[in-house]
């Protein structure tokens, strides 16, 4: 179907500007008047809608009043003007109903509540709020790729099916092809009958292949959907979300801070300027004050403190928190945010956590207690990238996952990059979902998935 795209209209005027052009689209607003009628429609391709202008005596009544129904899909023809107030419009000229749209189409109020738009995910990309979510969305995925490829990353694709749970936090997912009342006497019997011959489940994260990816590429990253089965109903958590997760060798703990800073401040750069109208929107509309916050962030330079200087500052604020503060014990939203936009106001690597609540795979420190690692924590949100030096040693990786009651013999291949040719090297992993409620102010990260998968909805 020839049509011009809006977007394209808006972004060179002066190549349409006198002329007839053809536009397609939904139709977002009507308004009637007894000579005119305006409606504007949105195509998907920008965040501006464009207003048709009706003269009712040059447009049969009867083809115009059904393309003034909220919702319906339309094909408009006419001329391409300038606008004092809009910038530009259309004379319309003629229009074809492409898709008839009833009354009641959920979405005939300009406003409605985020609850009740995520009962519909269907149809909420054409609200202008999910519009924009989906364009930011879009922009940052493409500032991701772009940072990495200039800086000489290259991107692997991890396997989705897995039998490492990685962490070992026992929330994967099971994949099987057997029958939901297949019977058997042992949990072994079982998987050995089973599609892969062996327990499978959907990965928590793709580190561990790609360690072994970088023990021969040397800088490589990952950027696809990990799961996780938790049964946490919060605003901050999804069964099924995005993760970009970067590995380089040669790299030590300070390095890869180095890194993360400057990532970070690069994708907020260039999705900020990608997205200029739809960050209005949400400076606007959903958090006042954001666009001041984000270019506080591009200009600041980020704190670095240690765990254990972390939780003094936090027992020394007076403040009493729901969850206790003890040197040993994980640091939680409520502390995160207290440290980060009361106390040190900015965003705030905190490294050198105790190693009984970090994962194997992180180095040891020389005092025995603590780990290379680093959790970046920022302003609204918390913890958005976890960070860490990966042990390197062999024979302390062994000892690191014997404690932890661990199978060595399910992680031969990963042991085998220590055995032949181990190097320093280092990695993070930040939520995708996350990163994009951070730069939108968007509260709940069901509203920054297409299709949210959380405990209980499918």
């Amino acid at each position: 179907m020839k049509h011009t795209d809006i977007k394209k209209l808006y972004e060179t005027p002066k190549e349409f500007v006198g002329k007839s052009v053809t536009v397609c689209g939904w139709v977002r607003t009507a308004r009637d008047g007894k000579a005119v009628a305006f409606v504007e429609i949105n195509d998907g391709t920008c965040f501006k809608n464009m207003q048709l202008i009706v003269d009712k005596d040059k447009v049969a009544d009867e083809k115009i009043r059904p393309a003034m129904a909220v919702g319906t899909s339309v094909k408009a023809v006419g001329k391409f003007v300038e606008s004092e107030k809009n910038g530009w419009e259309i004379l319309l000229e003629d229009v074809e109903i492409l898709g008839e749209c009833p009354a009641d189409y959920p979405l005939q109020k300009k406003r409605h509540t985020l609850e009740f738009l995520r009962s519909i995910p269907h149809l909420r990309p054409r609200t202008r709020y999910f519009e924009a979510v989906f364009a930011v969305r879009d922009a940052l995925s493409h500032a991701i790729h772009g940072y990495f490829r200039r800086n000489g990353y290259k991107y692997v694709h991890a396997p989705i099916i897995t039998g490492s749970d990685c962490e070992g936090a026992g929330e994967m997912f099971r994949v099987t092809t057997q029958p939901w009342n297949a019977e058997y006497k042992s949990e072994d019997k079982y998987n050995a009958d089973d599609f892969f011959g062996k327990k499978a489940g959907l990965t928590v994260s793709a580190q561990l292949e790609g360690e072994m990816a970088a023990m021969g590429l040397g800088r490589i990253y990952t950027f696809g959907p990990t799961f996780r089965a938790e049964h946490s109903n919060t605003t901050r958590h999804a069964a099924e979300f995005w993760q970009i997760e970067p590995e380089v060798c040669f790299c030590d703990i300070d390095d890869i801070i180095e890194i993360a800073e400057d990532f970070i401040k690069s994708i907020i750069r260039e999705t900020m300027e990608a997205c200029p109208d739809e960050m209005e929107f949400f400076n606007s509309w959903v958090d006042k004050g954001l666009k001041e916050k984000l270019d506080g962030v591009l200009k600041s330079d980020f704190g670095r403190v240690t765990y254990t200087e972390a939780v003094e500052v936090l027992k020394k604020s007076g403040r009493e928190f729901k969850y206790p503060v003890e040197w040993g014990l994980d640091l939680q939203t409520e502390h995160e945010k207290y440290l980060t936009e009361e106390y040190y106001k900015k965003p705030l690597f905190v490294v050198d956590y105790p190693a009984d609540i970090k994962a194997f795979y992180m180095k040891q420190n020389p005092d025995g207690k603590t780990v290379a690692a680093t959790d970046l924590l920022v302003p609204g949100i918390g913890e958005i990238i976890g960070c860490s030096e990966r042990e390197a040693d062999s024979e302390k990786l062994k000892a690191a996952m014997t404690k932890r009651g661990m199978n060595l013999d399910g992680y031969t291949e990963y042991l085998d990059t220590r055995k032949y040719g181990s190097v320093p090297h280092s990695g993070f992993g930040l939520g995708f979902d996350r990163m994009l409620m951070y730069l939108t102010g968007v509260q709940n990260i069901r509203d920054t998935l297409l299709f949210p998968r959380t405990v209980g909805s499918l």
